[in-house]
């Protein structure tokens, strides 16, 4: 399907799946972030030299729900780590294909964090290729890479991009 035929319906629902996503990690409701996922799925946070060299470490990868959800367990009740907030800033996403119900989407992130001492930083920035399907008429993603530029995490993350 070329650009001039994806219905601006489309596009909507596509956007505020992104927006709803960002909004519950800003909002800090993890406990939810696993229900934009299918339930086998590939969420990885992944420096952009490795993505380019088809090297798959990432400092984040996560390839089904349950492990989504073991994520956020941990981040609640194992982790210690600086209390932080984070802000994202996202690009109008690109529909790149649309086949059936499978749906190639790109676009750009900024993220700011924000630590007890009331700094702001720039924390990761990057961009999201994702995989989006349509299951049981709602769209969620089968895949979610977060491909990040910047060379220097500087704290540990915890929180899911």
């Amino acid at each position: 399907m070329t650009s001039n035929a994806i219905s601006l319906e489309l596009k909507g629902e596509v956007e505020d799946l992104l927006n709803a996503y960002t909004q519950c990690i800003d909002d800090d409701d993890l406990e939810n972030w696993p229900d934009f996922f299918t339930e086998k799925c590939l969420y990885r946070v992944i420096p952009r030299e490795n993505h380019e060299m088809d090297l798959p470490t990432a400092v984040m990868w996560c390839d089904s729900k349950g492990m989504l959800q073991d994520r956020i367990t941990a981040l609640r009740h194992a982790n210690i780590y600086q209390v932080q907030w984070y802000r994202h800033i996202t690009s109008n996403p690109r529909i790149l294909s649309v086949d059936g119900d499978t749906i190639k989407v790109q676009s750009n992130y900024a993220v700011f964090k924000t630590c007890n001492d009331g700094e702001s930083t720039v924390y990761n920035v990057g961009r999201y290729v994702d995989v989006i399907v349509r299951e049981d008429g709602v769209l969620k993603f089968k895949e979610r890479s977060a491909i990040y530029d910047t060379h220097r995490i500087t704290t540990l993350m915890v929180i899911p991009i």
